[in-house]
């Protein structure tokens, strides 16, 4: 399913650094990239670039929204776009938009991540940018992903996969690795899981993409532990990635880490040590504006405490209104999700809301949703020189 097509050794690159940034590394401690487009941003402006000054607030955007400053990233994607839109340059306001809809998926806004992504991907295909019309098809995709509907992105998961492979880009390849190995993972593949998930940290490894590496080693983390029981090696897996997060600075990239590091310790019996994960973890969230993984860090701390003598009419509130929230973001799994932590904690069936209750907000995949991943079509990367010099990657969108 997902077998090589001309693989070839690539160096990442971060492609949403351009023009005067072009230069950081992907791996770019995340305060050195905001101060440096902050620089550019104040000097283009000067000398009236607004196509460079697009480009460099393409980068605050970027770098605040890495930082969980999620309100001054949606200023930034948005300055960003009003430039390029005055500069009529079609590509960066495809980059303006790929920036917005990654950030409204952060913030649990599919229906706007859809829309933004599709207006990104429309326009890179029209301003002939292939780097942000392969961003944005990668945003849609993981869109998709996130809410749980694989069988409508797991087809162009594998495109991009063979996309990526065939033009030698690494940095991209690794993100649909990971994703694939995601959508194994949650649906018991666990061998094919982990082969994935190995394979991206290697290709991480070799590109010296520590982001995509340490993403990969919370996949592998992940499932050593569910499927093997192996509580030290994921911790020291954990561990291992937590160093890369915090030498960049990713803040959501560690917050995930410490829920899962919570997810390990749980399942080892080890109720005390993960509910001060899944605090920690809780916390972390929320001074970002993620609800998803707010959400999620919430569940175990829920499970956590249960297990460790909690009420259970307490339990039974807590789980019924982390249900309606999770419906409320549009996460397709989430009633499977938490009736299934009810039913292993003994406190099921939960009560269904009460018909006066908050209205969950509408279907999880919504029409715009839908229509966006059926327009979604990678063709357009073909058209691309693979070995033309200095062709950027267009890697995964976190």
């Amino acid at each position: 399913m997902t077998g090589r097509t001309g693989t070839r050794p690539a160096r990442a690159s971060a492609p949403e650094y351009q023009g005067a940034l072009g230069s950081l590394s992907v791996n770019a401690s995340l305060p050195e990239v905001l101060d440096e487009a902050l620089r550019g941003v104040r000097a283009a402006e000067r000398s009236g670039d607004l196509h460079e000054v697009a480009r460099c607030r393409l980068a605050v955007a970027e770098a605040c929204r890495r930082l969980g400053r999620t309100d001054e990233a949606d200023q930034a994607w948005k300055a960003s776009f009003r430039a390029a839109r005055t500069a009529g340059h079609e590509g960066a306001m495809a980059w303006a938009l790929w920036s917005g809809g990654t950030l409204a998926r952060q913030r649990g806004a599919f229906r706007l991540a859809y829309r933004l992504l599709k207006l990104a991907s429309e326009a890179g295909e029209r301003g002939g940018d292939v780097v942000a019309r392969g961003y944005s098809l990668a945003g849609l995709a993981e869109t998709g992903r996130i809410q749980g509907d694989y069988e409508a992105v797991a087809r162009l998961h594998e495109q991009l996969l063979t996309e990526a492979r065939r033009r030698g880009e690494a940095r991209h390849t690794v993100w649909a690795l990971e994703g694939i190995a995601q959508m194994h993972r949650n649906t018991g593949r666990f061998d094919e899981a982990l082969a994935l998930f190995e394979e991206a940290a290697e290709t991480a490894s070799r590109a010296e993409d520590r982001r995509g590496w340490a993403w990969a080693l919370r996949g592998i983390a992940d499932v050593v532990s569910v499927r093997d029981g192996d509580v030290e090696r994921a911790l020291a897996l954990l561990s291992r990635a937590e160093d890369a997060c915090r030498e960049i600075r990713l803040r959501g990239a560690l917050a995930y880490n410490h829920k899962m590091r919570g997810n390990v310790l749980y399942r080892a019996g080890r109720y005390e040590q993960a509910r001060e994960q899944y605090a920690r973890a809780l916390g972390e969230f929320r001074a970002m504006d993620e609800p998803r993984g707010t959400a999620l860090a919430y569940l175990g701390l829920v499970k956590a405490e249960a297990r460790l003598g909690g009420d259970a009419a307490g339990t039974v509130a807590g789980l019924t209104a982390l249900r309606t929230s999770l419906e409320r973001i549009g996460l397709l799994h989430a009633r499977e999700l938490v009736d299934g932590a009810a039913a292993e904690l003994g406190v099921g069936p939960l009560p269904e809301p009460s018909a006066d209750g908050p209205a969950t907000d509408g279907p999880a995949l919504p029409d715009v949703g839908a229509e966006a991943l059926r327009a979604a079509d990678p063709k357009e990367l073909r058209t691309a020189d693979p070995e033309a010099p200095g062709t950027p990657d267009p890697g995964g969108p976190r």
